[in-house]
Order: C-alpha cells, then sequence, then structure tokens
C-alpha cells in the first residue's frame, strides 16, 4: 500500500440510530437471524441511519429483500417522523415489487418508535404482513440491514469529509441503483449480483 500510495479508509465514529425507548407494542423476533431466503417477497428487512451533512442530519432509511440482498427501496429525509422514513419506503417497495394483500411476506427490524408506531403497523395489517422485530440492543439480529449501511458508508459516503446536503440524494441514487442493485456482486448469492440473483429466482418460479 505504501508503494502504491494507497491509504485505508478509516472508520467513522458509530452512531446510535434507535430509539426503543418508548411504550409502544414491540412485535416478537420472527425472524429469528434465519437469513438464508429462497424466494423474493418473502421476507423485508430494513433499518434507518443518520449521515450527516453541511446542512445537518439528514436520514437514510433502507429496504431489502433477503432472497436477492436487492434495496428494494429507499428514502432520504430531514426528519425522522415515520411518515417521512418507514412509511413512504414501505409504499415504495410495494409499489415496486407489486405485492398483493396477504401474500405471506415478513417485514423485519429493530424496535425503533417508526416501525412500532400505530401509523406503520396499521399499514403492515392492512397488507396481512408478519412484523418481526429484533431483541432489544441486538443489532445481529437485523444484520443484513446493518450490513448494507457499513458498506454504502465504507464505498461512498465516508469518501467525502463533509458531504453537501444538495448533492447527497445523487450520492445514494448513483450507489444504490447504479451500483449495488445492479453491478455488486455478493459472495451470499454465489457472486450474482442482486438484479441477476432477482431474475434467477423469479424466473425459476415462473418455469
Amino acid at each position: 500500500m505504501y508503494v502504491l500510495g494507497l491509504v485505508a479508509r478509516p472508520k467513522r465514529k458509530y452512531v446510535h440510530t434507535t430509539d426503543s425507548g418508548h411504550a409502544l407494542s414491540v412485535s416478537p423476533n420472527l425472524l429469528d437471524r434465519n437469513f438464508d431466503v429462497e424466494e423474493v417477497n418473502t421476507v423485508w428487512v430494513s433499518d434507518i441511519t443518520y449521515i450527516l451533512t453541511d446542512e445537518g442530519w439528514r436520514y437514510l432509511t433502507v429496504i431489502l429483500d433477503l432472497a436477492d440482498r436487492a434495496v428494494v427501496s429507499w428514502i432520504l429525509s430531514q426528519t425522522m417522523h415515520a411518515q417521512c422514513t418507514v412509511v413512504p419506503a414501505f409504499k415504495q417497495a410495494i409499489e415496486r415489487r407489486r405485492v398483493r394483500p396477504h401474500s405471506g411476506l415478513m417485514f423485519h427490524s429493530d424496535r425503533g418508535v417508526q416501525y412500532a408506531c400505530e401509523d406503520f403497523r396499521t399499514i403492515l395489517a392492512h397488507y396481512g404482513i408478519a412484523q418481526s422485530m429484533s431483541r432489544k440492543g441486538n443489532c445481529w439480529d437485523n444484520a443484513v440491514a446493518e450490513s448494507f449501511f457499513k458498506t454504502i458508508k465504507t464505498e461512498e459516503l465516508n469518501r467525502f469529509k463533509l458531504i453537501r446536503a444538495t448533492q447527497l440524494n445523487s450520492l445514494i441514487f448513483k450507489y444504490i441503483e447504479g451500483w449495488y442493485n445492479t453491478q455488486r456482486i455478493h459472495s451470499t448469492l454465489r457472486g450474482l449480483t442482486p438484479w441477476e440473483a432477482f431474475y434467477e429466482k423469479t424466473s425459476r418460479l415462473a418455469a
């Protein structure tokens, strides 16, 4: 690395993002770390992370499908309110994947207030979706979503000392839609990209 003039990217300080100190109901951990899922639209996982910009904090909400590891939807917001984070992200995911009510889908997340609030639970109930939540203070229960945030920050966002708020959306779009979902191979997918895995799995079902 010295000869080539390379330096390692340092890890940023971890920021705890989950507000689980609420009196709302908590769903059981139905997923129980069973991340090996064969069929798409069977299990989705979700999380929210903080991103510091020159205009303050921004919040990235993502929903991933465990079967093809694709980022099914993502939302960038200026607040942590459910109506600005998980609700629009979920609606976007439903539209993109054309999921019908009572299709057998499970939705897993941490115990954050955004996922536990009545607004979000009502939407899940409408679609007949089973809600699963991580155990308290156990990030490994949502390891796939946590891993994605580590990846996007290491490979893209941490290249900047301070990201301009006006360019953040385009950076995330370029990374997720132009790289992660379409070109970045995954060892868990046997060297396929999420898009390749999606078409392989859906074609198999169609046949």
